[in-house]
Formats: C-alpha cells, structure tokens, sequence
C-alpha cells in the first residue's frame, strides 16, 4: 500500500483543545503527516505551536472558549482567512466535573455538555457546510470508553460521550453521500490532566492497569495512527465508525 494515502501535505485541519495532552499529540501527528495546523482552545497552544513550526508546517492559535457556540463560525473563518482552505476538523476539546449522581449539580451537568457535546455538535455543521459545498472534508470527533460503558461518578461527561457518539453515526448518514468522513476515536484510560486524579489514587490506578491488556495507561502518541487515518485518503470508505484506542479495554 502506498504511504500516499496518509499525506496530508497543503490539507489544513482545525483541531479543538489542541494546547496540550490528546489534542496536542493530534496536531503534532497531522503536522508530521503534512499538514498545517490551527488550534483553537482557551489556553494558549504555544508549546504546540512550536513543535508544528519545528516541523515546517504553518500554525495559528485562536482563543476560543466552546462552552458557548459564539466561537464556532469564527474558528472556521479565522482558519480560512490564514490559509485559504479548510479539509479536516478534530473535535477534541472536552470537560469533565467528578461527584456522585445524587451530588451532582446543573452547573456542572450544563458546562460539560455545552463543551463536549452541543459545541462540538455546532462545530460539525458548520464544518460540514463548508465541506459540503467545497468538495468534501473529513472530521474526526474524540469520544470515550464512556461511548460505551456507564463509568461512575461522571454523569455528564457519559452523556456527552453517548451523545459523541450518536451523531458521529447521525452525521455519517446524513453527509456519507455527500464527500464527508466523519467518524471518531475513543480513547482508553490516558494519562492526561483528565486522569491526574485516577492516577494519583493507588487503588483506583491499580484496578484501571489491571484491567487494561497493554499494561498501561495511554499516551497522546497513541492516538496518532487512528488520527491521520481517519483523516486522510486511506478512510475515504469509512463513515460513522467509533474506533476504540484502548490497549484492549474494551476487549477485557
């Protein structure tokens, strides 16, 4: 098979939440298989800025707070005022807010689904009218095991990713025919700021890497063959998938 298939060289993705941990490996990914980087998140992404650069890729930074949608049509024209073109969207930035159900307060529910799910669900269509209208494009949506299991403690954030996964398959049906991918990975137990507090109880880290095959927690490098895959040529045949990066959980 020809290495062809997974250049991304003069494609332009946009990459939610890319300053540090899965959204940062993505970018750095993307860029290394060719392409040139925007990154939209509320921190400033200038580790991952210099890291494309050292590449030789083009970077912007858009400050861009997703837990409203007033960001979302900016983020598309600030890309498109940079480079012209706009070929691949990574939903990636996410929240999530820890307390038991019966604890668990509307603040907390509205942040993390207003972020992971209604932004992200926002951001997809106005990718995908541009893409729609400009010959196609691929978008490539960050979903969970919580896609698939219930987890505990994290109401909205299973929600949400229910929900990810919901109109990534929605989605597909709609704009297959159309000239767009889009499809999403869900990532295992990683070890990202999200995790830090799983991580640093003996107990619970213990039961995780028991149950993971791998033996280990993930790492932002992981996710980079599934990223450019699907966003690249090699998944032009791929539509609605949910491709777990797990070490086996899901296997277990």
């Amino acid at each position: 098979m020809s290495t062809a298939l997974f250049d991304l060289t003069g494609r332009v993705a946009l990459i939610t939440g890319g300053s540090t941990g899965l959204g940062q490996g993505i970018a750095l990914a993307l860029a290394e298989a060719g392409a040139d980087i925007a990154v939209a998140g509320i921190s400033p992404a200038t580790e991952t800025a210099s890291r494309v650069r050292a590449l030789g890729r083009r970077f912007i930074d858009i400050e861009a707070n997703l837990i409203s949608v007033e960001p979302v049509q900016r983020m598309l024209e600030e890309t498109l005022d940079a480079y012209g073109r706009f070929d691949i969207l990574v939903n990636n930035a996410g929240l999530i807010r820890r307390a038991d159900a019966v604890d668990f307060t509307e603040q907390d529910w509205d942040d993390v689904m207003n972020v992971n799910i209604k932004s992200a669900f926002f951001l997809c269509q106005a990718a995908g009218r541009h893409f729609i209208a400009n010959g196609g494009g691929k978008i490539v949506n960050i979903a969970s095991m919580l896609s698939f299991q219930g987890g505990i403690r994290v109401p909205s954030y299973t929600a949400s990713k229910s929900g990810i996964a919901g109109i990534t398959r929605l989605l597909a049906n709609e704009w297959g025919g159309k000239g767009v991918n889009i499809n999403a990975i869900a990532p295992g137990y990683m070890a990202t700021d999200n995790t830090a507090q799983l991580r640093a109880d003996p107990e619970r880290n213990k039961a995780i890497l028991d149950r993971i095959p791998a033996g280990r927690w993930g790492t932002p490098s992981d996710l980079a063959g599934a990223a450019v895959f699907l966003a690249s040529r090699a998944s032009d045949y791929v539509n609605g998938a949910i491709i777990p990066v797990d070490g086996g959980w899901l296997a277990r």
